[in-house]
């Protein structure tokens, strides 16, 4: 009977207090010291498999291949790419008709570049074996591009430059999960952002991909701390509110991983999906590629469940609807479905705890088949029911820990149609699709 007492007396307050705590921050309005006015259109850009065919009326998006041609043909001074490897003709990979739009943007990058009226820099990871990266060699040797290679193993003991990002005179940009590989065009599923004439977020992406220019340098050396000129006011703290289309605002910050790479001011990536999560108010849906709570890439695989684990909480303590999205392609690992169950399997376990799981598989012929690492959702985003989260990365630690990524994310209360809509009504026709699928139907 006493202890009892004590546990009424002492823990139940305590318990209480730390479910208070939670609630004020998820409460909390951000700060927003600036307000972009300048005119910023955005809108979701998307590659969908040839093959992939939705029913009319669907949403339907500008295409990765036109949203690239748009941003080459904008530029007036120079061109920006942030990058993983390059193979955007045929040669790179596999001889497919399909590589034809790979092709043009690799022509038109090339023309534009030795035109000698805009620069183009590259930063992309250290060209391996696996990933030659032959046309930047060609992009070098024409004359076309400055080409740096940033090298991850060295810097970090692994991993890789992963982030997807175009900036166009630090005024318009794209980035999302689309590889510069002729596959992502047309036979990989992907998503991104496109932004025209929004210096206000195009300067502070630029800064990071700055980080990667200069850690391009032969024996770079990460700094103790990075000087103020690559700082960012903007975080998931102090948010920038941003006008888009000239039709409603939008709290704006980009987050970068890992978190060496950093600067002063930039939130983390993984701590910019904890922030979503946690503000989520209603439900949270992610569609990924990936989704795995280890760290894959290390010499001895580790459990890495801070995301897991965050979902979990809400769907227990807040009673947040979650729905997972994942890609189930030939290179999925059997292991990424047992950890999905085990999410899964909490899902009525107490009253209003949801969780819902499907996987979505592109369809693939017989000559589609051949094309090697394709036919693939491709996609790293989440959306609840106050944000968008797009990001490069998937979501295993290492991408987190040793890897490079961006993350755009976008936070809408008003009650008119924004962007975050737009990402909504993108999971719900792929998840109503007949290519998202639960594994035991």
């Amino acid at each position: 009977m006493i202890l009892l007492l004590i546990v009424m007396v002492v823990l139940l307050p305590l318990l209480d207090t730390n479910e208070k705590l939670a609630d004020q921050r998820r409460k909390t309005a951000r700060s927003r010291n600036d307000v972009c006015l300048e005119g910023c259109r955005i809108s979701l850009v998307e590659s969908i498999p040839e093959g992939l065919v939705y029913p009319k009326g669907s949403p339907s998006f500008m295409s990765t291949y036109d949203a690239w041609k748009l941003l080459i043909k904008s530029a007036q001074q120079k061109i920006e790419i942030g990058s993983f490897y390059w193979s955007l003709r045929r040669e790179d990979v596999y001889n497919h008709s399909s590589a034809w739009q790979g092709e043009d943007i690799f022509k038109t990058l090339l023309e534009t570049g030795t035109s000698g009226n805009v620069s183009i820099k590259i930063a992309q990871s250290m060209p391996t074996s696996a990933n030659p990266s032959v046309d930047t060699e060609i992009f070098t040797k024409r004359n076309a591009a400055d080409v740096r290679s940033v090298d991850f193993p060295r810097l970090f003991g692994g991993g890789v430059l992963h982030t997807k990002v175009w900036v166009i005179d630090r005024r318009h940009f794209y980035v999302g999960s689309a590889n510069m590989d002729w596959r992502s065009l047309t036979q990989v599923k992907e998503l991104g952002v496109l932004a025209v004439n929004c210096s206000c977020l195009a300067t502070d992406i630029a800064k990071i991909f700055d980080v990667y220019w200069d850690m391009g340098v032969p024996n770079a050396q990460l700094p103790d701390q990075w000087p103020a000129a690559y700082s960012t006011k903007y975080n998931a703290n102090n948010t920038l509110s941003v006008q888009f289309d000239d039709e409603y605002k939008v709290d704006t910050y980009l987050s970068s991983s890992p978190p060496p790479m950093s600067t002063r001011g930039r939130t983390h990536d993984v701590d910019a999906i904890l922030d979503v999560i946690e503000r989520a108010e209603k439900f949270i849906h992610i569609s990924v590629m990936d989704y795995l709570p280890l760290t894959l890439y290390t010499p001895k695989t580790q459990f890495w469940p801070i995301i897991d684990d965050a979902l979990r909480r809400a769907a227990i303590d807040r009673k947040i609807s979650i729905r997972l999205l994942i890609s189930l392609w030939a290179h999925s690992r059997s292991s990424e479905q047992r950890f999905l169950d085990s999410l899964q399997v909490i899902s009525n376990s107490l009253p209003g705890v949801s969780i819902d799981i499907k996987r979505f598989i592109v369809p693939a012929d017989d000559d589609q088949q051949k094309i090697p690492f394709a036919r693939v959702n491709h996609n790293k985003y989440m959306v609840t029911d106050n944000t968008a989260y797009i990001g490069t990365s998937n979501w295993s630690g290492d991408y987190f820990i040793d890897t490079a990524g961006i993350g755009l994310v976008m936070s809408s209360y008003e009650g008119n149609r924004t962007i975050v809509n737009d990402l909504q009504d993108v999971f719900e026709r792929d998840w109503n699709s007949d290519y998202a699928i639960r594994m035991d139907e």
